[in-house]
C-alpha cells in the first residue's frame, strides 16, 4: 500500500545550518507545570504503561497481555476522558497519545486510581506514531477528542485533520472500524466534516438528516468540564463518526 504524502515542509529548501525544513506540525510543545502527583506517577507507573517510541511495528498482544479490540487516541490532553473510557469498556484496549508531560503523568494517575489495565501511552508525535507504530487496518476505533482549531486563518495549515492525514488514519483502521472526532469549534467542525466526507474508504455513520451529518454525543463520551461550562453559555459541541468501508 502507498502511504498517502503528508503535509509538505514549510519552506521548500533548508535554511544554512538546517538539515531539514521545519515540518508543519499539528502542535506546539507547550510549556507546563507537572504536579508533584503527576511526577510520581511518571516514577512509579511511566515504566510499566509508557511505550517508548520505536519505527517499527506494535505488537498488541505483547503489550496488552491479550486479543482486543486496540483503539488509539490522538491528544488526550489531561487524560480524564481517556481514563473513564477505558474503566467503561474493559474489553478494549486503548493505546493514547500526548505529546505534553503534565497529561501524561495526569493520565497516569488516573491510572493507578482506577486500576486501569487496559491503557498505555506513547508520548510522541501521533503522526509517526501511526505511521510507524501501527500497521495497516490494525485500528477498531480512534478518537480524537477536542484537537487544537488553529483559529486564525494563517494557521489553518497546522489542523490535525487535512486529507492527507485522513489518508493515512483510514489505511490504519480495519473494515468496519471508526473514527471519532469532537470540537467545540464550528468552523473546524465544517472542515471535519468537509474532509471526512471526502475521503473514499469512509463512510458517515450518522443517519439522522436533522443533524447536517454530525453525530449526537455517544454515551460513552463522557463531556469534559469545559464542554459542560460552554454548553451552559449556549456554545455547540460537535461530533463526527465515519466508519472504514468494507472491502
Amino acid at each position: 500500500m502507498t502511504e498517502p504524502t503528508l503535509p509538505a515542509p514549510e519552506a521548500a529548501t533548508a535554511s544554512p545550518g538546517i538539515a531539514h525544513p521545519k515540518t508543519v506540525r499539528s502542535f506546539v510543545r507547550r510549556a507546563g507545570r507537572t504536579t508533584r502527583a503527576q511526577a510520581r506517577a511518571l516514577v512509579e507507573l511511566g515504566p510499566r504503561f509508557v511505550l517508548p517510541y520505536r519505527p517499527h511495528p506494535l505488537d498488541p498482544q505483547a503489550v496488552f497481555g491479550r486479543r482486543a479490540p486496540l483503539i488509539l487516541e490522538i491528544g488526550f490532553g489531561m487524560g480524564e476522558a481517556t481514563a473513564q473510557i477505558a474503566r467503561s469498556r474493559p474489553d478494549e484496549d486503548f493505546l493514547g497519545c500526548e505529546v505534553h508531560e503534565p497529561g501524561v503523568g495526569a493520565l497516569l494517575k488516573r491510572i493507578g486510581e482506577l486500576a486501569l489495565t487496559n491503557v498505555r501511552i506513547v508520548q510522541h508525535d501521533a503522526v509517526e506514531v501511526l505511521q510507524h507504530m501501527i500497521a495497516p487496518q490494525q485500528l477498531d476505533g480512534v478518537h480524537i477528542f477536542f484537537p487544537d482549531p488553529w483559529h486564525k486563518k494563517r494557521h489553518h495549515k497546522r489542523r490535525l485533520i487535512q486529507p492527507p492525514f485522513v489518508a493515512l488514519l483510514t489505511s490504519r483502521l480495519k473494515p468496519g472500524g471508526y473514527v471519532h472526532c469532537a470540537t467545540d469549534w464550528q468552523p473546524y467542525a465544517e472542515q471535519m466534516l468537509e474532509v471526512l466526507s471526502a475521503e473514499p474508504k469512509l463512510a458517515n455513520a450518522s443517519s439522522d438528516p436533522t443533524l447536517g451529518g454530525y453525530a449526537p454525543r455517544p454515551g460513552y463520551r463522557p463531556p469534559t468540564k469545559f464542554e459542560q461550562r460552554g454548553l451552559r453559555l449556549g456554545h455547540g459541541v460537535w461530533d463526527l463518526i465515519f466508519r472504514r468501508r468494507d472491502e
